[in-house]
Formats: structure tokens, sequence, C-alpha cells
């Protein structure tokens, strides 16, 4: 199975088949169409990756780091099955994505120029805040 730039042997998947929730008639009663699908990151993605991958996952992943997608939005298993997958292949996606790194770049002159105004302008503001004159 391709994932962007990596390759995952398919026996690196787990499925599991419970039966779903939902309409579905008497078929929802008998054939167990929702699919669980189980993925280890760390075992076969580079350590950067597979933390990241883990970290994206949020609450589907579990404390040893496996990652669990449920899916169960189609009457049919395989429709199932194809939409965990394309769900984890999303996810692997997204974690191999490299962040674009900052560069730090200096204010303009017109910038600093409008902000000193506006302090001169706040601090005339305040200082004509109080003042008295007795009569």
């Amino acid at each position: 199975m391709r994932a962007g730039p990596f390759f995952i042997d398919e026996r690196e998947l787990s499925e599991t088949f419970a039966r779903a929730s939902g309409p579905g008639g008497q078929n929802v009663n008998k054939v167990s169409t929702a699919v669980e699908l189980r993925f280890e990151p760390r075992r076969c993605l580079p350590p950067d990756v597979a933390e990241k991958l883990i970290k994206l996952a949020g609450s589907r992943a579990t404390l040893d780091g496996v990652i669990v997608i449920f899916a169960q939005r189609f009457s049919s298993q395989p429709r199932n099955r194809e939409d965990a997958r394309e769900r984890l292949i999303a996810l692997i996606e997204r974690a191999a994505e490299r962040e674009k790194p900052r560069r730090p770049t200096r204010p303009t002159f017109a910038s600093k120029t409008r902000r000193l105004e506006g302090k001169a302008r706040r601090g005339e503001v305040k200082a004509l805040r109080g003042k008295t004159t007795d009569e």
C-alpha cells in the first residue's frame, strides 16, 4: 500500500470486523461490516514521521502508539475497509509533510513609524487624564 513517500506492507495492517451501528435493516444485525484497522507506525516509518503521526492521530492512538481507525460509514465491508485505509493514508501523508522553516524578517521603516506614532498618540490621551484645575 502506498502512503505518500512510503510503502507500507499489507502485513503491517491488522483488521478486525464488527457489527456496525445505525441503519441497515436486517443486514446490520447479521453481517460484520464495520472495520477496525490497527497500524503500528514505529515499526515501519521513520521515527520523526511516526511520532508526528501518533500526535496527529490524537485519540485514535493508543498509549502504546498503535493507531486505530474504526470505519462504519458504509453498509458494505469492502467499502469500509477502503475507507479506513484511505483515512490512514491521509494521516500518513499529513505527517510526512515538512514544515517550512520560518525566515526571520525585520520590521519595515513605515511599520516602525506607525507604531511610534500610535504610542505617542496614546501617551497624549493618557497625559490629558486626571488633570483638573481648581476654580
